[in-house]
């Protein structure tokens, strides 16, 4: 299979993607500095900072997991492994990625965040990714061209499970940093953070379909038994990280001890 560079690009999705997004960024951005004074902390900003600068790694996860974004007619910004980026992914990783790990970090800061209601936060990301991409996709915005399997409206749905486990990652751990360090200084870590936990995840739980959609002569019994995999390896991963959770929220761990 070939990457579909002629495949015509739907401007007017394009425009809804691009002012939609941006317009939404903007008003996430708003809460996140709201929050901050609220609270006396960069933490907020800094995570919807850290999920828009980390886009301009996008182009390593077009290419291991066989997404192009249409060329033609493309308001892009650079291009990295002959895959034009549009300008909307730095938005659109606040939106999606940002946003959620704001949320989930903010509630763990304030200890109403079990091991067991992070399944439910996983869920919502969940959600908000196959909206988000099925949106995308069948607007005519850009695809998954390689041979992946278990896909609804195009969507492989193993790819917004990969999604969700590494915004659960990066929001637990984001959080854990707050909790231990001593000077705000050491939040601009959070930059960091997010690249390499969503690498973390996209490219170690998701290894074995990665690896399968661009093996020579690749099969789809190969890509479905490695699609099975990463699932299981993302879910997995979300296990792993929620054991970073107390069993009980704060508020009810109080009142037992007031007992």
């Amino acid at each position: 299979m070939t990457p579909p560079y002629d495949h015509p690009l739907n401007l007017m999705m394009q425009s809804i993607l691009t002012f939609g997004s941006w317009g939404l960024t903007l008003v996430f951005l708003i809460i996140a500095l709201r929050f901050c004074l609220k609270e006396k902390t960069p933490f907020y900003l800094l995570v919807m900072i850290a999920a828009m600068v980390a886009a301009f790694a996008e182009p390593l996860y077009d290419e291991g997991m066989d997404l192009l974004f249409y060329v033609p007619g493309i308001w892009s910004h650079f291009t990295a492994y002959d895959i034009p980026q549009p300008n909307w992914t730095h938005s659109g990783y606040a939106v999606l990625y940002g946003s959620a790990a704001m949320y989930i970090g903010r509630q763990i800061h304030l200890g109403q965040l079990t091991r067991s209601a992070i399944w439910m936060w996983a869920g919502i990301e969940f959600l908000m990714s196959c909206s988000f991409e099925m949106i995308g996709i069948n607007g005519g915005a850009y695809e998954y061209w390689g041979p992946h399997e278990l896909r609804v409206l195009n969507y492989p749905i193993a790819i917004g499970i990969l999604e969700s486990a590494q915004v659960i990652t990066f929001a637990v751990l984001a959080a854990k940093l707050r909790e231990h360090s001593k000077s705000s200084l050491n939040l601009l870590w959070l930059l960091l953070l997010f690249p390499c936990t969503f690498y973390l995840a996209n490219f170690g739980a998701g290894s074995p379909l990665v690896i399968a959609l661009h093996l020579e002569n690749t099969t789809r019994p190969i890509v479905l038994t490695a699609t099975i995999l990463s699932i299981i390896a993302a879910v997995g991963l979300v296990r792993l990280v929620s054991m970073l959770l107390p069993e009980t929220r704060a508020t009810e761990i109080s009142a037992h001890e007031g007992t």
